[in-house]
C-alpha cells in the first residue's frame, strides 16, 4: 500500500509541475508577444501599459488569494516543510486549501515578471499532496478514502512528506536524483533505508510522466510551451576540455560566489523584518507592497533595456536573428533591422528562457560587458524584495539566474586566461551563489549536472560548491535557517552547542508542573486545558491508590479533549471505568492538517464538572525518561533523534513527586538557555579546542 502511495504521489506532483510550468510558459509567453507586436509597430507607449498592467493584474491576483484564503502559501514554503519534518507540526500548513493556493498563486506570480521561481511551491505541493493522501484525504472538502486511512499517523506521514519534497525538486527541474539527494540533504531530519528507495521511486515515476508529457509537447500541441523549465539546458559541447591554468578564475570564481551569497542572506534578512513590520498593520498593507514591486519590476524590466546600445546580427546565428515573438536569444526590442538588444534577451524573458540564453554554447560574443553587469546587480536586489511578498514565491531559480550572470561576468573579465567559454561560466557562477546562499553542495551539484546533461563539469562544479559553502559559513547561516528563524519556528539543530555540555536537564527546567491523577476530576481537566498551552501532561497516581507516588505516563492534550467530547465520566473515584461509552482508534488518531477539536467548544454541565475521568487506559505508559542530572547535550541528541515532542525528567533521589519536569523543544533552543544562563553568553562562540594566543603575547 505504501508502494502504492508513493506511485500516486509522484504521479500528482508530476502533473502539477507539468500544467505549472505549461501555464506559466503559455501566459507569459502571450503576454510578451503581445508587447513585442507592439514594439515592432512602434508603438513603445502602448507596450509599456500592457506589459505593466499585465504585470500588475497578475501580481495582485496571485496576492489576493493568498492574503485571503491561505496566508500558509505565501513564500518558498520549503522552510515550513523542513520544520514540519525537524518536528514542528505549524497548523494548516498541508491543507487542501493551501495547496490550491500555492498552485494557482505560484503561476500567476512567476508569470507576472517578478524575480520569483517555481521550484520552492513545487517543494510544498509536492509535500501538501504527500500529506493529504497520508492523512486519508480531506474531511473537509469530503474527499476521503478509507484504504489511505491506515496511514494517519505521524511517522508515516513524514515519510511521505519526504517523499512528496523530493518529487517536487524532480518536478521542478526534472532532476529526479537531484530531488533524492535535496530532500535527504537538507529537507528530512530523519532518515531510513527503507525511506531511500521509496524517494528514489517517487522520483522516478515523476521522470518517466514528465518525459510523456513533454513528448507530447514537442509536437506543438502545448500552445507558447517554450524550451526552458522541464527541458535540459544546452551549455557546451561534449569536448569540453580543462587545464591547470583554468583552476585559480574558478577558485576566485567560488570565493566570490561565497562572499555574494552570505550578503544575499544578510540583506534578505532584513528585508523580512522590515516587511513583517509593514505586514502587522493589515491586508491592505500586504496587499499594497505586492502592488509597489510589481510597478516597480516593470519599469525596470522595460526601461533599462534601452540604455543598452544595439549590436549586429552574428553572420552564422544559431537561431533567427533578431528574434521576433515568444523567446530567443537576439530579443530586436527598439533596435532597427538587422539588430538586437542583448539586455532585453535576458530581462524580456521568463527566468527559464534567461537561465537558457546564459548557459548557452557557442555565444561568447552574443552580450557586452555592461548589460551583463546591469543584469547581475538588478536580479539581484529584485530577487531579494521580491520573495517577501504576500505570494507564493521560490528562490531556487531567482538565485540560479543571478548566479549565472554573475559567473558569465568573470567569464568576460579573464576571457584572455581561461580556455572554458561563456557559458561554463554561467553554469559554475549559478553553483558559486546556490553554494553561497543555501549551503547545499550534493544535491545541488547533482540537479546542475542532470539541468544541463554533462558530467564532465562535475570537478569544476564540485570545487565551485566546496569553495563557495566554506567561505560563506564564516559569515551567517542558510538561507532557509534564517527564514525559519525570523518566522518564530524553533528548529532543532543536528548539533548541540558546546555550552551544552556543562549544564544538566534540571538547569534548563521550568515551572510550575501541571500533573493529572490516574483518576481526576472533569472540572480540574478542563480548568488546566483552558488555562494552560501545553500539549502533554504527566499522570502520577498518589496514595489512597498507591502506596507512593508512582509515575503512570503521558497524556496528550488532544486525548483528553476526546475524552471531555465523549463524555467518559464516571461518577465517583473509586467506581470502574465505564464500557458503556466505546471508542475506535480513530478517534484517537491525529486529526486532519486543521486545527482540531478544543475543549472551548465542549459544553459541560456543572453535575458533569463534578464527575471523575479514569486516565488510566488513556495513558502512555512507556515514555521517554531522563534523570535530572543527564548532561543537556545528551538529552538534545535523545530528543531529536527519536524525533519526541516531550521528555519527562525524574528525580535523582527518589521520595517527592515521582516527575520534576518535562522538556519541551523550547527548553533546548539556545535562546532560550541562555537567557537562563547569561553567563555562558560570551563563550557561546568557543568551539575550538585549541585556543590560538592573542595578539599581545604574540
Amino acid at each position: 500500500m505504501k508502494w502504492t502511495l508513493c506511485f500516486l504521489i509522484g504521479l500528482c506532483v508530476s502533473l502539477v509541475g507539468f500544467v505549472n510550468n505549461l501555464a506559466v510558459e503559455n501566459i507569459a509567453g502571450m503576454k510578451f508577444v503581445v508587447t513585442s507586436d507592439m514594439m515592432l509597430a512602434r508603438r513603445f507607449a502602448a507596450a509599456f501599459i500592457i506589459f505593466a498592467s499585465s504585470n500588475f493584474t497578475l501580481t495582485l491576483f496571485a496576492s489576493l488569494i493568498t492574503a485571503l484564503i491561505a496566508p500558509e502559501s505565501a513564500g518558498s514554503g520549503i522552510p515550513e516543510v523542513k520544520a514540519y519534518l525537524n518536528g514542528i507540526d505549524a497548523p494548516a500548513i498541508f491543507s487542501f486549501r493551501t495547496l490550491l493556493v500555492k498552485i494557482v498563486g505560484s503561476i500567476s506570480a512567476v508569470s507576472s515578471s517578478l524575480n520569483i521561481g517555481k521550484a520552492g511551491p513545487m517543494v510544498h505541493s509536492g509535500a501538501c499532496i504527500a500529506a493529504i493522501f497520508g492523512q486519508g484525504g480531506s474531511t473537509k472538502f469530503r474527499l476521503t478514502w478509507k484504504w489511505l486511512r491506515f496511514f494517519k499517523n505521524d511517522r508515516d506521514r513524514r515519510d511521505f512528506v519526504i517523499c512528496g519534497s523530493a518529487a517536487g525538486i524532480a518536478a521542478a527541474f526534472r532532476a529526479p536524483v537531484g530531488g533524492l539527494l535535496f530532500a535527504l540533504e537538507e529537507m528530512a531530519s530523519w532518515w531510513r533505508s527503507a525511506l531511500l528507495w521509496r524517494s528514489f521511486f517517487t522520483t522516478a515515476v515523476v521522470a518517466i510522466v514528465l518525459r510523456a508529457l513533454i513528448d507530447v509537447c514537442m509536437k506543438g500541441k502545448c500552445g507558447l510551451f517554450g524550451k526552458g523549465g522541464l527541458i535540459m539546458f544546452d551549455v557546451t559541447s561534449a569536448n569540453i576540455s580543462y587545464h591547470f591554468w583554468d583552476i585559480p578564475p574558478v577558485i576566485l570564481l567560488g570565493i566570490g560566489g561565497g562572499i555574494l551569497g552570505s550578503l544575499y542572506n544578510c540583506l534578505l534578512q532584513k528585508v523580512l523584518r522590515v516587511y513583517n513590520l509593514i505586514y502587522e498593520k493589515g491586508t491592505v498593507y500586504k496587499l499594497l507592497v505586492a502592488c509597489v514591486l510589481s510597478i516597480c519590476t516593470s519599469c525596470l524590466l522595460f526601461g533599462l533595456p534601452w540604455i543598452a546600445s544595439c549590436q549586429p546580427c552574428p553572420l552564422d546565428p544559431t537561431e533567427p536573428c533578431p528574434t521576433i515573438g515568444r523567446s530567443g536569444n537576439y530579443k530586436k526590442f527598439q533596435c532597427p533591422p538587422g539588430h538586437y538588444n542583448d539586455l532585453a534577451s535576458l530581462f524580456f524573458n521568463t527566468n527559464d528562457d534567461a537561465i537558457k540564453n546564459l548557459f548557452s554554447k557557442n555565444t561568447d560574443a552574443e552580450f557586452q560587458e555592461s548589460s551583463v553587469f546591469i543584469f547581475f546587480i538588478t536580479c539581484f536586489f529584485l530577487s531579494i524584495f521580491s520573495y517577501g511578498i504576500v505570494a507564493p514565491a521560490g528562490l531556487f531559480v531567482p538565485v540560479i539566474v543571478t548566479g549565472a550572470s554573475y559567473g558569465r561576468f568573470v567569464g568576460m573579465l579573464v576571457n584572455s586566461h581561461s580556455n572554458l567559454n561563456h557559458g561554463l561560466f554561467a553554469v559554475l557562477g549559478a553553483a558559486s551563489l546556490l553554494g553561497g546562499s543555501m549551503r547545499v553542495t550534493v544535491s545541488v551539484c547533482v540537479i546542475i549536472l542532470e539541468l544541463t546533461n554533462n558530467l564532465l563539469l562535475l570537478p569544476l562544479i564540485m570545487l565551485v560548491l566546496l569553495i563557495s559553502k566554506t567561505v560563506a559559513d564564516v559569515f551567517n547561516g542558510n538561507i532557509y535557517d534564517l527564514i525559519m528563524k525570523s518566522k518564530g519556528l524553533p528548529y532543532l539543530e543536528a548539533h548541540a552547542e558546546p555550552y551544552m555540555r556543562q549544564l544538566t536537564v534540571a538547569d534548563v527546567v521550568t515551572g510550575p508542573l501541571q500533573v493529572f491523577n490516574g483518576i481526576e476530576k472533569v472540572g480540574n481537566i478542563v480548568h488546566v486545558l483552558k488555562t494552560t498551552g501545553h500539549n502533554g501532561f504527566p499522570v502520577v497516581d498518589e496514595p489512597p491508590f498507591s502506596v507512593t507516588p508512582v509515575l503512570c505516563g503521558l497524556i496528550l492534550r488532544s486525548h483528553l479533549v476526546t475524552l471531555l467530547k465523549k463524555k467518559a465520566f464516571l461518577r465517583t473515584p473509586l467506581s470502574n471505568f465505564s464500557d458503556s461509552v466505546e471508542f475506535l482508534a480513530n478517534d484517537f488518531a491525529k486529526k486532519g492538517l486543521g486545527r482540531g477539536d478544543r475543549v472551548e467548544d465542549i459544553d459541560l454541565s456543572d453535575e458533569e464538572m463534578d464527575m471523575f475521568v479514569d486516565l488510566h487506559p488513556f495513558t502512555n505508559t512507556s515514555p521517554y525518561c531522563v534523570i535530572e542530572s543527564m548532561s543537556l547535550a545528551k538529552a538534545l541528541v535523545l530528543f531529536r533523534e527519536v524525533g519526541l515532542r516531550h521528555l519527562l525528567v525524574i528525580p535523582q533521589v527518589p521520595g517527592g513527586l515521582p516527575v520534576v519536569g518535562i522538556l519541551t523543544r523550547h527548553d533546548f533552543m539556545p535562546e532560550h538557555v541562555l537567557d537562563l544562563h547569561p553567563t555562558l553568553f560570551s563563550r557561546r562562540w568557543k568551539r575550538l579546542r585549541i585556543q590560538l594566543p592573542s595578539w599581545s603575547k604574540l
